[in-house]
């Protein structure tokens, strides 16, 4: 009798401690309370054992310096794409601005944007209309910890008004200018992820290595990112390698030509006005890439002038469709590259193989 009592209270001790080691492994796993909603449950869960940042955490900028006290559990992201960076990395933003080109849907989304969402299971997003300006009330009510604008165009008006709602974490130096690898590295940064950031970088990296090595043909090839407009063929619109659709580019193998290069007479400009009579600038590239369809092509090599780039003339050019997703992806960050990564590399072959 006595033997069989030590036996039930030996297994009834066992099952409360198996009870307990679940309970605390289900809510390890979990990472939100009662209260939680969706999207600050998928930002719980996001804070694997690897983030063990050091606080405070200094982060220079344009601005100056933001500090950043204790690990960010509310993340708001503002402008242009630093909220797929959050997302890339497992953190959906309590908050972010919606796409304002590219989107298709009227959804505020891109593609890729929704994809991520969609698998993080966070189906109603707090997204910010700001067309007009940044709406400072919504960023406020949305009660952030920290807002990522690492690729943006805020002023120090805005950054000023934005750092009385949160610390925040702006552009290097110039706006619009920061590289993806720059917007990885400093929003993962702001949220206490800097590892994980860093691992992102690196795995983009081989995402776009492998990639590209199917593609031999690409390196060393020639290339300008160059816009033309079918109102007024009198000028041309050049983004430099300083701006991130450049920068891609040689990132993907291929080089500006000297002759573009040196009429850049700001590097730290992203863009260079010229005009049509300075089209032969263009002759040593062997493609163009800029945003456009058919109607546009037909048009510029119609022109008495730009009709004379080689390039044009033998089609070796990649118009992409203004206001798709594939042109918003020209601004790169991690998951606009793995989504469209395929098609642009097909369309640049093709502008390729034009080349006699």
């Amino acid at each position: 009798m006595n033997t069989k009592r030590r036996s039930s209270l030996n297994t009834l001790l066992i099952s409360i401690v198996l009870i307990l080691a679940l309970a605390g492994c289900s809510s390890q796993k979990s990472g939100s309370t009662p209260e939680s909603t969706p999207a600050e449950s998928a930002s719980a869960s996001a804070e694997t054992p690897t983030a063990n940042a050091e606080y405070p955490i200094k982060i220079k900028h344009a601005f100056g310096e933001t500090v950043i006290e204790s690990k960010p559990k509310r993340v708001v992201t503002i402008q242009w794409a630093n909220h797929d960076v959050a997302l890339a990395l497992g953190v959906v933003p309590v908050g972010f601005s919606a796409a304002n080109y590219g989107v298709q849907d009227g959804s505020g989304l891109l593609p890729w944007t929704a994809k991520k969402l969609k698998e993080l299971g966070a189906d109603k997003p707090n997204i910010f209309q700001d067309t007009d300006g940044l709406d400072f009330e919504a960023i406020s009510d949305a009660n952030p910890d920290v807002i990522l604008a690492a690729y943006s165009g805020i002023t120090q008006e805005d950054y000023d008004t934005l750092s009385k709602i949160a610390p925040v974490v702006a552009y290097p130096t110039t706006p619009w200018l920061t590289t993806w690898r720059e917007q990885v590295l400093l929003n993962a940064t702001g949220m206490g992820m800097k590892a994980e950031g860093e691992q992102l970088i690196k795995d983009t990296e081989k995402l776009i290595q492998d990639k590209v090595s199917a593609y031999p043909q690409i390196k060393g090839k020639k290339v300008v990112w160059v816009n033309f407009s079918a109102k007024d063929m009198s000028k041309l619109h050049i983004y430099t390698p300083a701006d991130p659709r450049g920068s891609f580019l040689q990132e993907l193998g291929m080089v500006y030509p000297e002759s573009v290069t040196k009429e850049i007479k700001d590097p730290t400009s992203y863009s260079v006005n010229l005009s049509a009579e300075n089209a032969d600038m263009l002759n040593d590239a062997d493609i163009l890439i800029g945003y456009g369809g058919e109607d546009l092509y037909q048009a510029v090599k119609a022109d008495p002038l730009l009709g004379k780039i080689p390039a044009i003339q033998r089609g070796s050019v990649v118009f992409i469709g203004d206001g798709t997703p594939l042109a918003a992806a020209g601004n790169p960050n991690p998951l606009a590259i793995a989504y469209t990564i395929d098609e642009y590399l097909k369309l640049i072959e093709g502008a390729i193989n034009k080349i006699k």
